[in-house]
């Protein structure tokens, strides 16, 4: 369960970030779609440029106003998400310090993780204890047609104050002692130590199916969430490449734009692409973050430790 509370609070909490970067690359593309707007207004009124340059920087920026409404909303609902989870009103998640290091996950073998949460994960240890319960079950359950051995003792005291029928009046009192042992030896009991152990039996073998199951399940999860790192480090790497890419075509562009060899839809189809550029390198950069954490909860080894190295990679609080 605290293993589950952590990855919950974390992914909330990136949650908010993610939709902070959302919201503030949209109006940043607002903006830049309004100045190629305004600049395409004041090519047509000089006859430098047709109508339809200024038609479609007004319907890409109509478009980005209702991404931007969108993007309001979404960052309410999630701020209101981590407020819930957290029991704090109006929390302020802090933003990723730039630029920054991704943690690698360490050791960079699957096999590793997967040995590991076969061994460690509470859900297979919990399996492993039902399995070891419906063991001692069946021992019990064998038990059952053995003879047993009990040992009685009693000590009774009888008091008569005003005596009895055969002598009233005389103060007695009467002191019995006994000890024995009693061996009991089951005959028959209708089948019933029989059928005991073939259902404590049938237990058992369900007991270790789950066992089985639970061990198959984490090494499935473990692997996905392994392999999940790996891919997102990737593609972090190819998106920071497209990043930067995305940029110099945008001012190719621009620059083509302004001696006429470009048209303004290719102006604003390369800022939507450096800004959508943008949002997802931010995205899976969160994603890494929060797979690391997910691949040691399917290992069974997250602790609070983890959380706090992740926190260490955020930017210092603006102090009040």
């Amino acid at each position: 369960a605290t293993q589950d509370l952590l990855v919950r609070v974390s992914q909330a909490y990136f949650d908010v970030l993610a939709a902070q970067d959302t919201l503030t690359f949209v109006q940043a593309q607002k903006t830049a779609v309004s100045e190629q707007l305004a600049s395409a207004k004041r090519n047509f009124e000089v006859g430098t440029s047709t109508v339809t340059d200024s038609r479609e920087a007004q319907a890409r920026y109509d478009l980005v106003i209702a991404q931007e409404i969108a993007a309001e909303n979404d960052l309410r609902v999630k701020k209101l998400a981590l407020d819930q989870l957290v029991g704090v009103t109006n929390a302020q998640p802090v933003p990723l310090a730039q630029p920054v290091p991704l943690p690698r996950v360490e050791p960079a073998n699957v096999d590793y993780w997967v040995e590991t949460a076969r061994a460690q994960q509470p859900g297979v240890r919990q399996a492993a204890i039902a399995l070891a319960i419906a063991r001692l079950e069946t021992k019990k359950a064998e038990t059952g047609h053995r003879p047993t051995v009990d040992l009685q003792a009693g000590y009774n005291i009888t008091r008569n104050p005003n005596g009895t029928l055969t002598a009233p009046g005389v103060n007695s009192r009467t002191n019995v002692a006994s000890i024995g042992v009693a061996l009991n030896l089951p005959l028959f009991a209708g089948f019933a130590v029989q059928n005991r152990v073939k259902e404590t039996l049938a237990l058992e073998t369900k007991a270790e199916a789950d066992l089985e199951t639970a061990r198959r399940n984490v090494a499935q999860a473990t692997r996905s969430a392994f392999f999940g790192v790996q891919s997102g480090q990737g593609q972090v790497q190819a998106l920071e490449a497209a990043e930067a890419s995305s940029q110099t075509a945008l001012d190719a562009n621009k620059l083509g734009y302004q001696v006429g060899v470009r048209i303004n839809i290719d102006v604003l189809n390369a800022q939507s692409q450096l800004y959508q550029t943008k949002r997802d390198l931010a995205q899976a950069r969160y994603n890494v973050l929060l797979g690391t954490l997910k691949l040691r909860q399917a290992a069974g080894t997250l602790g609070l430790e983890d959380v706090q190295r992740i926190n260490s990679l955020l930017a210092p609080a603006k102090q009040p």
